[in-house]
């Protein structure tokens, strides 16, 4: 078995629908409750729950359901309202806080970005570590750029905005990052269910820029050997869950990982 394999593994622990029950808006599966809060859920009013799953009849009321849900001490009020989709790229049907999408198991869209630097000596990457006041993986390794898309912002857009936030690209130049595809998983987590679709982007650096930290969220940034990044991924587990996910993908397309293991990879990472 290939080493890299047990990061998309780890990233793939949900068994969907398992023992939870389908939540719905507008006759579609947004999301997925465990039995008991489903059962907290039947105590509002614009919600039917009965044996098939959980039904909102009222979508508009999801953001104030959330944040009642969240004072009890299911999920988070983080204050970041995201789109809730049946699929990626559907409908808008209403949107709820970032810190409630795992408990009611709802699908959350964000954005990925490669920072490469190609130079006389090989291929580099900006690797950044994460504030140790992060609440999920404090002290991690991570992307240059990663982050969230909020309600009524696309991929793009948010990867311009965090950009600028996290690492000071300006504009201009974030504007030249690749779309490279996407990362889709269903995880099991301490905070509920994870079904992330991440977009994934390559941006190619020239040697002059250094990007700093803007926005707390990045202790600071380092230039890597992508020698030096695919032996940590390979053999440690430094960088944050999913960037590992973003990172293999990198390596197959840069042609680091060959033959039967790079077929195992991309088997795997589509199966996701």
């Amino acid at each position: 078995m290939s080493p890299f394999l047990r990061h998309i593994r780890a990233c793939n622990t949900a068994v969907l629908p398992g023992g939870r029950l389908p939540f719905c808006v507008s006759g579609m599966t947004v999301g997925y409750v465990t039995p008991a809060f489903a059962d907290v859920l039947a105590g509002f009013p614009a919600i039917t729950r009965d044996v098939a799953g959980v039904t909102l009849h009222e979508p508009a009321a999801l953001p104030a359901i959330a944040r009642a849900v969240a004072a009890r001490g299911f999920g988070r009020d983080r204050g970041e309202a995201f789109d809730v989709r049946a699929k990626p790229g559907g409908p808008v049907l209403t949107t709820i806080d970032r810190g409630a999408l795992p408990v009611f198991g709802v699908m959350a869209e964000g954005i990925h970005a490669n920072g490469l630097v190609r130079r006389t000596d090989g291929l580099h990457l900006w690797v950044a570590k994460r504030a140790a006041n992060k609440l999920l993986d404090p002290g991690k390794l991570d992307h240059i750029v990663a982050g969230g898309t909020p309600a009524g912002m696309t991929p793009f857009e948010t990867w311009v905005k965090e950009a600028a936030e996290e690492a000071s690209v300006p504009a201009e130049l974030a504007a030249t990052a690749r779309f490279t595809g996407t990362v889709t998983y269903a995880m099991e987590r301490p905070e509920g269910l994870r079904r992330d679709v991440l977009h994934c982007y390559d941006i190619e650096l020239p040697e002059s820029f250094t990007p700093i930290p803007a926005d707390g969220e990045v202790e600071g940034f380092a230039l890597w050997p992508i020698a030096r990044v695919l032996a940590a991924v390979r053999d440690t587990d430094a960088f944050k869950f999913n960037v590992n996910l973003v990172l293999i993908d990198l390596f197959l397309r840069e042609g680091l990982i060959a033959g039967a293991e790079a077929v195992e990879l991309r088997a795997a990472l589509a199966g996701g």
